[in-house]
């Protein structure tokens, strides 16, 4: 019989999973529209370039590519929907963790005390579907860290909140 271990169970991932204390706030499901047009805009253009270039030049090959691309934005349309419902953000007290991604997963910890300024920025697709992207920059820029998806009025609240953070763990340094 095998003793219990004084250690608790480690994580499988370092990146999964996390404590109770964490809660995770996902980010707008209309982001996934906004990601779906800016794909339908890339490939329609591509899909329309090849179509023509099929029907002149009746060449098999551009056939081919013509349905490559097709199978690419089958399978792009589906990792565009699981990627944004990967993204989250949780506030702590004294970060802000940001993950994402599918195949390659991404947590970003960005302490307050390292935040040199946020930004809140919308696009024209973004506006058009009431969204905004708060962007955390700090000295380094391999650790900014970015939240799109936002309403406009979570964003507005978010970047308040971490600009006062930031200033308040900044004053210790």
């Amino acid at each position: 019989m095998s003793e219990p271990s004084a250690v608790p169970d480690a994580p499988i991932s370092p990146l999964e999973p996390w404590p109770d204390t964490v809660h995770w706030q996902p980010v707008s499901r209309d982001l996934i529209w906004v990601e779906l047009i800016r794909l339908a805009i890339g490939m329609g253009l591509l899909l329309a370039g090849l179509g023509i270039g099929w029907a002149i030049t009746g060449y098999w090959l551009v056939g081919v590519g013509f349905g490559a691309a097709v199978l690419l934005t089958v399978m792009r349309t589906i990792t565009t929907v699981r990627a944004v419902l990967a993204w989250g953000y949780a506030e702590r007290d004294n970060d802000l963790l940001v993950r994402h991604g599918l195949l390659i997963r991404r947590l970003s910890i960005v302490p307050y005390a390292r935040m040199q300024f946020v930004d809140v920025t919308a696009g024209p697709l973004e506006r058009a579907f009431d969204l905004a992207t708060v962007q955390l920059h700090t000295a380094a820029a391999a650790s900014d860290a970015r939240v799109p998806g936002l309403p406009p009025a979570e964003a507005s609240r978010l970047r308040d909140r971490l600009t006062a953070l930031g200033e308040v763990r900044a004053e210790g340094l």
